[in-house]
């Protein structure tokens, strides 16, 4: 096990010396970093734009992710899904996806082929038709997509639920996706003014990673990026959510086949932490490590205590991401083994969240979760694609992309008083949402839809 760690270690020192990453803003504003990787002769390209569902006002909620759908259908320049058809014509692959904090678009090319995604993007960020024939039947399909993930999946809707309960003003409380009344109310011409409002190179950042030298490609941004017009971006006052002071919870009773129980705490995030914000630098850092000694893998409490050895849960899992624009949350996930009820599986995690307030971790649960944090880091440098993904997500949301080369050795530096720490001060009950899944009778005849692949906010 160590002396895999060390081989690691190795790596994760030897890798970023056999790269190179430069960075520049173009003239209008357009940041643009480029990586350069040679283990293979491939090159990916994405455009970040700094705009998602948590800009969104009330009765337009979705519209991010509705103009992302329409980025593909057409320009002055190519017609309606030419984009996607050019792209494979020249053996790549893209997409796109919405999140809260961002919208993203990416290519995935032969090198040589890197100017055509430029042209392409160019062309779309300046000069998107958005025709009213187009609009009307993308609109559909989204509302269908919401049908399918949403609407059909019981837990996707506590899901929904959860997320309306535990946050009471700021915008992560709508979905993503949007709320289908506001789908079916939604315009072509509120589309256009989105566009228009955000979709400009004052607001984007161009991540280019691959076997390539930063400074023709840097040359090629300014030739075919240059040139587009920028505007300044009418950016809202950030909504901040009031302090919780006391659990709430929810519970939807819909038909379903199993129970289920979503758990969550407020917690801060990368972009919230010190400046005088009363939150440690170190604190995001150690809240992912307390995540991973709860649920990172076979050997961690959860999976090992709840699901194995008790038998109370069927499924079980914890998520934090300290990468955002605005404080996040602390997630469990689980659904109980038969014959097994949500209020004991609810009590069974509550008391493993008070034992490792009350019980430091130990130094081989340490040990574990930073050895997988070190290995994921590493493994992913094997991917193009990913690195684009770790810069640009860092930028997007504000941060600085240099913190990937840090990011290791700032978690290996956790120690258990710190997880301790983060435990106490903020896996508390007045802190807390809790949302349950009661199963109701499925209807004669009715069973339930498996889920569509991949995710909920990609096209």
């Amino acid at each position: 096990m160590y002396k895999k760690l060390l081989w690691l270690l190795f790596l994760s020192l030897w890798l970023p010396a056999c790269t190179h990453t430069q960075e520049t803003t173009l003239a209008n504003g357009l940041r643009v970093i480029v990586k350069e990787d040679h283990r293979s002769p491939v090159v990916v390209s994405q455009i970040w734009y700094r705009v998602g569902s948590q800009d969104e006002p009330d009765g337009i909620t979705g519209i991010s992710h509705v103009l992302e759908h329409m980025m593909f259908k057409g320009t002055a320049k190519h017609g309606p899904n030419e984009f996607s058809r050019i792209i494979a014509e020249n053996g790549g692959r893209e997409n796109a996806f919405t999140s809260y904090d961002y919208t993203a678009y990416f290519q995935q090319l032969e090198k040589s082929r890197l100017p055509i995604s430029f042209d392409l993007e160019a062309d779309r960020m300046q000069n998107l038709t958005l025709a009213d024939e187009e609009f009307r039947k993308e609109i559909k399909v989204v509302m269908e997509e919401r049908r399918l993930r949403t609407e059909d999946q019981p837990e996707a809707l506590v899901e929904e639920k959860f997320m309306t309960t535990a946050y009471q003003v700021h915008p992560y409380r709508h979905p993503i996706i949007g709320w289908m009344a506001d789908l079916e109310a939604m315009t072509d011409k509120e589309v256009r003014n989105w566009y228009q409002r955000w979709y400009n190179p004052t607001n984007a950042i161009l991540v280019v990673v691959g076997d390539v030298e930063p400074k023709e490609v840097i040359a090629e941004a300014q030739k075919y990026f240059g040139q587009i017009p920028a505007h300044p971006v009418d950016r809202a006052k950030e909504v901040v959510e009031p302090e919780q002071k006391e659990e709430r919870r929810i519970r939807v009773a819909i038909p379903a086949e199993v129970p289920y129980l979503v758990m969550g705490y407020h917690t801060p995030v990368h972009a919230s932490s010190g400046h005088g914000s009363g939150i440690a630098e170190w604190e995001p850092y150690a809240l992912s490590v307390l995540t991973g000694i709860l649920d990172g893998g076979q050997a961690a409490r959860f999976e090992r205590d709840l699901v194995r050895e008790k038998k109370l849960a069927a499924s079980i899992g914890a998520d934090y991401s300290a990468v955002a624009r605005s404080p996040g949350l602390l997630t469990i996930e689980a659904t109980p083994a038969n014959g097994h009820t949500v209020v004991e599986l609810e009590q069974a995690i509550r008391a493993q969240i008070e034992r490792i307030k009350q019980q430091p971790a130990t130094e081989e649960e340490l040990k574990r979760v930073k050895a997988q944090v070190v290995a994921s880091n590493v493994f992913s440098r094997d991917s193009v694609f990913y690195q684009a993904m770790q810069i640009g997500r860092l930028a997007a949301v504000g941060l600085d992309w240099h913190m990937i080369d840090d990011y290791p050795d700032k978690l290996k530096a956790v120690t258990a008083e710190q997880v301790q720490s983060v435990a106490r001060k903020y896996l508390v009950d007045t802190n807390l949402t809790v949302a349950v899944l009661d199963p109701q009778p499925m209807g004669k005849g009715q069973r339930r839809m498996p889920p569509p692949r991949g995710g909920g906010d990609v096209r």
